[in-house]
């Protein structure tokens, strides 16, 4: 398991996949996975039932993990 360099609150840049180039706050780590969850990056469409929350349930979309050898802290470009 490597060493997570990222916290929560941290501004990062993505520097591989669809989302190159885009920055964002970091809103999750998951260090046993070494993956983190940007805000506004890697955004894929989920399917929702419907419950109490949403009514009518539909289409969510939802931040995935990014793998933290694909981010690099704002400051360090």
């Amino acid at each position: 398991m490597a060493k997570i360099k990222f916290k929560k609150n941290d501004v990062v840049k993505i520097i591989a996949g669809d989302d190159k180039g885009k920055s964002g706050k970091v809103l999750h780590v998951f260090p046993k996975t070494s993956q983190v969850i940007v805000e506004g990056c890697k955004v894929a469409k989920k399917a929702v039932k419907p419950s109490d929350k949403t009514k009518n349930g539909g289409w969510e979309n939802k931040e995935m993990p990014i793998h933290v050898s694909n981010v690099v802290k704002a400051e360090e470009q």
